[in-house]
């Protein structure tokens, strides 16, 4: 039984990803520092998949967890065939009005915590010779974003340290795939305190979409036609736009 493991896998992307691979026969294990969402995101895919399903209640941006939901996958022989790195949070406002407990939580659960997973679970991919890694970071990785400096760096580092060990990976026949959505109908913008934008995917169009170029061991996924073109636009451009949308989303928390 192939096994995929989904961090931040109680709803948006997560969950829908989830789907994707029940539907795919996948079992699945789920991890969210929820446990009552944790279980719900279990009745719900049962109720529609007859699909292995573990949770795992961990907070990811604490010291050692990832360690912890290593060890314990192990004694329970369960193997990982899918990793997919999804858990993180943003933070929006001024650099010098964040909290600096919450600033570092966001930048361990973002950045350190899918470095440790991948190390954790690559070598075990590589004796097997197949496997999969999909990083989810955004399409903010390719340009700064004042007022939302932080969580924008902490995609820019998975974007390069994904495309960076997947070069290395290629070689012993694991896939690593850096999935860069846009605006996208999550809990992420209530989380940071602000509304969805208009105009923003569903998770599941994301999932969906992000899935299927998994499949095929795309290197860079990026959802959406306008999100793919605004790629070519100079990062300057993107940087005054970004500002001007990020002020005012602060502002309105």
């Amino acid at each position: 039984m192939e096994y995929a493991l989904i961090t931040g896998a109680t709803g948006g992307i997560g969950y829908a990803l989830a789907e994707c691979f029940a539907k795919d026969g996948k079992a699945l294990v789920l991890v969210s520092s929820n446990m009552e969402h944790l279980k719900k995101a279990e009745e719900k895919l049962l109720a529609n998949y007859n699909v292995p399903i573990e949770v795992y209640e961990k907070n990811l941006a604490g010291e050692r967890a990832a360690e912890e939901l290593f060890l314990q996958l192990k004694e329970r022989k369960i193997r990982i065939t899918y990793l997919v790195n999804n858990a993180g949070f943003g933070l929006l406002g001024k650099t010098e009005e964040i909290a600096m407990d919450k600033e570092e939580a966001m930048l361990i659960l973002n950045m350190m915590t899918p470095v440790k997973l991948v190390k954790l679970f690559l070598p075990e991919m590589k004796r097997a010779g197949c496997g999969y890694i999909l990083n989810v970071a955004s399409v903010g990785a390719f340009q700064p974003g004042p007022y939302n400096s932080s969580y924008y760096a902490t995609k820019a580092f998975l974007y390069h340290y994904s495309r960076g060990v997947r070069y290395e990976a290629k070689k012993a026949g694991v896939s690593i795939s850096t999935l860069c959505p846009g605006t996208t109908g999550t809990d992420f913008f209530k989380k940071a305190g602000t509304k969805t934008p208009k105009g923003a995917m569903t998770p599941e169009q994301v999932a969906v979409y992000a899935y299927r170029k998994m499949k095929k061991k795309k290197d860079v996924i990026i959802p959406g036609f306008w999100n793919r073109m605004a790629r070519f636009v100079p990062s300057g451009i993107k940087l005054r736009v970004i500002a001007v949308i990020k002020e005012r989303q602060a502002k309105c928390k």
